[in-house]
């Protein structure tokens, strides 16, 4: 039987749900092909939304409630696809996890919770595997320009060279912008439950903990102020690379191993030269405002200036075992948690629906699923730029 929509915005009442609602309503809005829905758990709450970013009268919602087991299976015989932004997803997101790879039904969240996504896999990779539902977490910010430069890079050295690079740094080089107060809210939800579980603390350690059966070499720590020898300056921890390397080191797994069985693989962010560049590592080190109190919370968000005003620029570096060096680049021309984000979890969604029909059932990565195919999109519709840099 034909679904009524193709996909809908589950928690589209929250501050990035808007955003993505926002963001549908100015590339897909009615008459283009793809049949969206906003969902929530009160429709009152949906339609007052719904009049605040000026979406058509008409524009469908869909009463949905995790906790509802009724509630989660209508909303499975309506939709090809479940976009939802509400986090922490170890709180909110288990039940509609298992609703989509039961009923077949594709699934993209912006998951940075590394524990919880290896208890998903563990528990609905199989399932997934038979209905059909493709499962892709980390779609905004963490994880897809990471997880795609790498892939990039990677494509980009056979081409070229013949061979891979067994070593990649990932190094951000500016970010503008705000963190989202679901990533802070995420990182505490997931310091609580280690605290009260030691397996969970130990998947959090393991570089490999979404590549079930597999654990490769060791691992760079990159939790402390250095020179990075390969670039000549100095870099600092970077809060994203816990579950970012974890999404990269789950692609390779994904993939056949295609960046090899060795691969290593780590971020920082770079803060300069000289005595500058030192003081500015050490500063970003010891700050540990990330879910402090008084930090953004779930809900809450920068101004639409604010968001336009952000900027961010990373850059992948690897080299053949013959010493021939390439870099790419990934840019995004909005704030990293909010603006950026919104517009990447769209065009996944539709990559997914749309040009990755071939992508088989189970828990996959952007760039496990969808590859070359979600970069065009990302360039052609999302303000982001993947490009060779040095050959």
């Amino acid at each position: 039987m034909a679904k009524q929509f193709d996909l809908v915005v589950h928690g589209a009442t929250g501050f990035t749900g808007r955003l993505v609602v926002e963001y549908l309503l100015q590339r897909y809005p009615a008459g283009t092909g793809l049949r969206w829905a906003m969902g929530g758990r009160s429709a009152d709450k949906l339609a007052a939304v719904r009049d605040e970013v000026g979406a058509p009268p008409d524009t469908p919602l869909v009463v949905t409630d995790s906790a509802d087991p009724d509630s989660l299976r209508a909303l499975m015989a309506k939709t090809r696809l479940v976009l939802t932004t509400v986090g922490p997803y170890q709180l909110y997101g288990n039940e509609m996890v298992a609703a989509c790879a039961e009923a077949g039904v594709d699934y993209v969240d912006l998951c940075g919770e590394p524990a919880w996504m290896r208890q998903m896999i563990d528990a609905h990779e199989a399932q997934a595997k038979t209905s059909g539902a493709r499962i892709v977490f980390s779609c905004g910010f963490d994880s897809i320009p990471f997880d795609l430069g790498v892939w990039m890079l990677q494509n980009e050295m056979k081409t070229r060279f013949g061979s891979v690079a067994s070593r990649v740094r990932g190094r951000v080089r500016k970010m503008k912008g705000t963190f989202s107060g679901g990533t802070a809210a995420s990182l505490n939800a997931t310091m609580s439950a280690a605290k009260s579980d030691p397996r969970v603390m130990d998947l959090l350690r393991n570089p490999f903990s979404l590549t079930p059966g597999f654990e490769g070499p060791r691992q760079p720590s990159g939790n402390k102020p250095m020179i990075d020898e390969a670039l000549g300056v100095w870099v600092a921890p970077f809060v994203m690379a816990a579950i970012n390397t974890r999404n990269v080191h789950r692609s390779n797994f994904l993939l056949h191993h295609a960046y090899g069985a060795d691969f290593v693989y780590d971020e920082m962010l770079v803060t300069g030269t000289g005595e500058k560049g030192e003081a500015i590592a050490h500063a970003v080190a010891a700050d540990k405002s990330l879910g402090a109190e008084g930090g953004p919370k779930p809900g809450e968000g920068p101004s639409r200036a604010e968001r336009e005003a952000g900027r961010y620029d990373v850059m992948f570096l690897g080299q053949t075992s013959h010493g021939e060096p390439l870099r790419v680049g990934v840019k995004g021309d909005r704030d990293p948690g909010y603006g950026s984000t919104s517009k990447m979890i769209v065009e996944a969604a539709v990559c997914l629906l749309q040009d990755a029909k071939d992508t088989a059932g189970g828990v996959w990565t952007p760039a496990s699923a969808m590859g070359m195919r979600l970069v065009t999109r990302l360039q052609e519709r999302a303000g982001m730029d993947f490009a060779v840099e040095q050959a």
